[in-house]
């Protein structure tokens, strides 16, 4: 059996844990006091600092370029951070918060919530924004464009509308471009317009998850002789959601069906200068940064 500690082991176990609770007390707070400034500063501590800068790029590729892209220059899922005007704010304690906070409502996550990398600390997040303004842009240039007339294209000639909404309104069957220009850089959206195929847009009910579902064209023929085409919504291995070129959505299993095909051709057309000029595509993109500088 075990005894009780003596009177005065007992009193010197006393003061040992006495004087262990009081240091606590005191760095505790101290520790806290100084994560908050560290924080909350709207300097950052190693601006223009190569070394840092190197160590921000790391840090970027390791946790941000999966959605921002490699230079950050945009990817299907992130904005475009090289531009100078950022939505969220533009100063480096705003980029602080935006990068350790998340962003609720939207695809960015609190800082080491997700699987992709493994959370930063608040040295770390200070040397991705060093990084960040090295490959930022020193001003934002007006795209050469008549913003007026590509709004007539794209709710007009061009058939944009159709199957893309910007700010509520227009199709379902393409990516939401409300936000699209400040999330992709000008030569990837130039690429999506003349090459659809080229590389798929990630849908947008999708953009939270690990690998986001693209827009890929799915043709149907159910046992009945029905057939459907349009892109995938979700599926899994034993059923597919779709959204046909009506933008009617479906669901089937699969086993029921006579033909379930994919394909990375992409329902949207080829926009070549003989269907849209370069002025006229100018004049598109123009309208785009414009909805979404509002």
């Amino acid at each position: 059996m075990k005894t009780a500690p003596s009177g005065r082991r007992a009193a010197s176990i006393r003061r040992s844990t006495h004087r262990l609770l009081l240091r606590i007390a005191y760095t505790v707070p101290l520790l806290f006091a100084a994560r908050i400034a560290t924080c909350a500063r709207d300097t950052n501590p190693f601006a223009n600092d190569p070394k840092a800068v190197a160590a921000g790029e790391s840090q970027f590729r390791a946790n941000c370029a999966f959605c921002h892209g490699l230079g950050a220059r945009g990817g299907g899922r992130g904005p475009d951070l090289t531009r100078a005007q950022k939505r969220h704010g533009k100063t480096d304690g705003d980029l602080f918060r935006t990068i350790n906070d998340g962003i609720p409502g939207t695809a960015m996550p609190q800082n080491g919530t997700t699987s992709q990398g493994v959370g930063m600390t608040a040295q770390e997040i200070w040397q991705v924004i060093a990084y960040i303004r090295s490959v930022e842009k020193k001003s934002d240039t007006t795209l050469p464009g008549n913003a007026a007339h590509g709004d007539k294209l794209f709710h007009g000639a061009a058939g944009c509308f159709t199957c893309h909404m910007v700010s509520g309104k227009g199709g379902r069957l393409g990516p939401e471009l409300t936000n699209v220009a400040t999330a992709r850089s000008t030569e990837s959206l130039v690429e999506s317009i003349r090459y659809p195929s080229r590389r798929l847009a990630t849908g947008l009910i999708e953009n939270t998850k690990e690998f986001p579902q693209e827009y890929e064209t799915v043709s149907v023929a159910t046992a009945d002789g029905q057939t459907f085409r349009g892109v995938t919504l979700n599926e899994d291995n034993f059923s597919v959601q779709m959204m046909d070129t009506q933008q009617q959505i479906h669901l089937f299993e699969k086993d029921k069906l006579k033909s379930f095909t994919k394909t990375r051709e992409s329902l949207m057309p080829a926009y070549n200068e003989e269907i849209l000029s370069e002025q006229d595509l100018r004049d598109v993109l123009a309208y785009l940064f414009e909805v979404s500088a509002k």
